[in-house]
């Protein structure tokens, strides 16, 4: 994947991103990749397979990476097929292999249709764009070739280790070889490595690593780690990976990083952009991350999917701390029951941790926003999702944001249905306590005594003694739109109610931290009309082209008044 580093010194890289031919529709032409298919004019609405093609000169073993293919992407090399992937927001790499020298024809096949295929990608109050949307690259290689490198840092009595795990591949020939890592000007050995033909090894192994520097929100500093693979005493192959030594741990109700209490001020982010749709260039993305901190801000959560690698990247450099979540939101007991939802959830985390583990900014994983906690035969699922979490990454807390207290807590009286709870049944399995609260927008309920009300049912509901954050609070408002008598969707309410939610949550020391929701205004699925303004959600502080509104100036005393 391109990152915002260099990953390897010994492979010829292809960069794939620029222009490509696509057919959409009733469009034919060049097409700029990364992209939405929904910004070129005639397509705003396009839902199909949009097919891209391009040629490219490579030679021998390829590897084709792709950042993200929204929403099932199938990928044919000179009209072979290489692979197929399905989700839009975690990447996928196929290899074509002996290649003869010259010009070779690459197509990709962008399906973003809904349908019974996909559990996880369904209508729903963001929009689901269409296309190649993140970065794409080649990598020719040999024989013998280096995957999958992760960095998990420990701390083993005051002292910083390093786990490293690296995946050793054939492509045809087995090969008996070494690897080796280097980090801090130092070599480590990794130990010897024997591959069968067309197979793999994969190596596991933790070694201290006395000159690491610790990296955290105030000093993000960096260790690159490179990883080489030698066969007969020449390297072959190499991978470069970062990552940052830092210990996040919960202990009671606090989060702490590096043996510190950690308070969030923090924002929801959807990839989603007037001029890009999700396909947000590198300089939007750090443009994002300067509002953020202009704001006060020192933490996003990718709602509701994984973000695009190449953020983390920025987050990681510039000290921003990350709640990372695989896609879900919303699904109801049938959606959740769809007979592909585990099986495409658990290829979504697994995908997620394996790229995204070595990001020291990310400090928790969420998974399943607002899905059917309260209904009893959905709970095995969650237990499932949050148990495979904790085995692929048992260092890192984990999460999910529910909206579903006690029918009481939100001033109502109602009897469940049968198969369901009053209220979210889940909360035994997390490490941290989350809850999506809109007092003032939703509910006319004063913040303070709501977010009490909700805390104290979570406590005597699986979440006693634990961190409590405000995953989602805000209200909307459409930009442009002053009021006097600050009429519902003006900027003078919207900020008004993000003052009084924002200071009850800050002056509550028994909240670990808040993400307001949301950052910048996002397109929905057209399926959201009735509901949404303009067809987007608009409860950003900015606009969809990130313009500040009123409630910016408010959000930016509050935070700043609580650093």
């Amino acid at each position: 994947m391109l990152r915002s580093f260099e990953t390897s010194t010994l492979r010829r890289i292809i960069d794939l991103n620029g222009l490509w031919h696509l057919a959409a529709g009733s469009f034919s032409g060049p097409a700029y990749v990364p992209g939405c298919v929904e910004c070129i004019p005639g397509l705003e609405n396009h839902r199909g397979i949009s097919v891209f093609e391009r040629r490219i000169l490579c030679r021998g073993n390829v590897i084709f990476s792709f950042s993200g293919v929204s929403r099932f992407a199938r990928v044919l090399l000179d009209g072979k097929e290489l692979g197929t992937h399905e989700g839009p927001y975690t990447g996928f790499s196929v290899v074509a292999s002996s290649l003869s020298p010259g010009e070779h024809l690459i197509r990709v096949e962008a399906d973003n249709r809904f349908g019974e295929e996909s559990a996880l990608s369904v209508p729903n109050d963001y929009m689901t764009y269409g296309g190649i949307t993140r970065a794409c690259m080649a990598e020719e290689v040999g024989n013998a070739f280096l995957s999958g490198l992760t960095l998990v840092p420990e701390e083993r009595d005051g002292r910083w280790a390093l786990r490293v795990r690296v995946r050793a591949n054939s492509v045809r020939d087995p090969f008996e070889g070494s690897v080796r890592c280097e980090i801090c000007g130092r070599v480590f050995p990794l130990g010897s490595v024997c591959v069968p033909a067309g197979s793999f090894a994969d190596i596991d192994a933790a070694f201290a690593v006395p000159d690491a520097k610790a990296w955290s929100p105030e000093d993000p500093c960096l260790t690159s780690v490179r990883c080489v693979l030698s066969l007969d005493g020449a390297d072959t192959d190499d991978l470069i990976e970062r990552t940052g030594f830092r210990t996040v741990q919960v202990r009671g109700s606090k989060i702490l990083l590096n043996g510190r209490p950690v308070r969030i001020r923090g924002f929801n982010r959807h990839e989603d952009h007037a001029l890009f749709g999700c396909a947000l260039p590198h300089a939007a993305m750090a443009a994002d991350i300067q509002i953020i901190r202009s704001l006060g801000g020192n933490a996003v959560r990718t709602s509701h999917y994984p973000s695009d690698p190449y953020f983390l990247d920025l987050c990681d450099e510039s000290g921003i701390l990350v709640w990372e979540e695989s896609h879900a939101r919303g699904l109801n007991r049938e959606q959740m029951l769809h007979p592909q939802f585990l099986a495409q959830s658990i290829q979504c985390v697994e995908e997620m941790i394996l790229r995204d583990v070595s990001h020291p900014s990310i400090f928790i994983w969420g998974l399943l926003n607002e899905c059917a906690a309260d209904c009893m035969e959905c709970v095995p699922l969650y237990s499932r999702l949050v148990s495979l979490i904790r085995t692929l990454d048992p260092t890192r807390p984990v999460t999910s944001a529910t909206c579903r207290p006690a029918a009481s807590v939100n001033l109502r009286s109602a009897s469940p249905a049968p198969g369901f709870s009053d209220g979210d049944s889940t909360l035994h399995l997390y490490d941290v306590i989350s809850f999506n609260c809109y007092p003032g927008w939703y509910l006319d309920i004063p913040s303070g005594e709501y977010l009490r009300n909700v805390r104290a049912w979570a406590q005597a509901n699986g979440g006693q003694g634990k961190p409590f954050i405000v995953s989602e609070i805000g209200a909307g408002a459409i930009y442009g739109f002053r009021s006097a008598a600050k009429a519902k969707w003006s900027e003078e309410r919207q900020a008004d109610i993000l003052r009084e939610q924002l200071t009850a949550v800050m002056n509550d020391a028994e909240i670990t931290g808040v993400f307001i929701w949301q950052l910048s205004d996002c397109r929905v699925s057209d399926e959201w009309f009735a509901s949404r303004p303009r067809t987007m959600n608009n409860k950003g502080v900015t606009d969809e082209y990130r313009r500040m509104k009123l409630s910016c100036a408010t959000v930016r005393e509050v935070f700043m008044s609580h650093r």
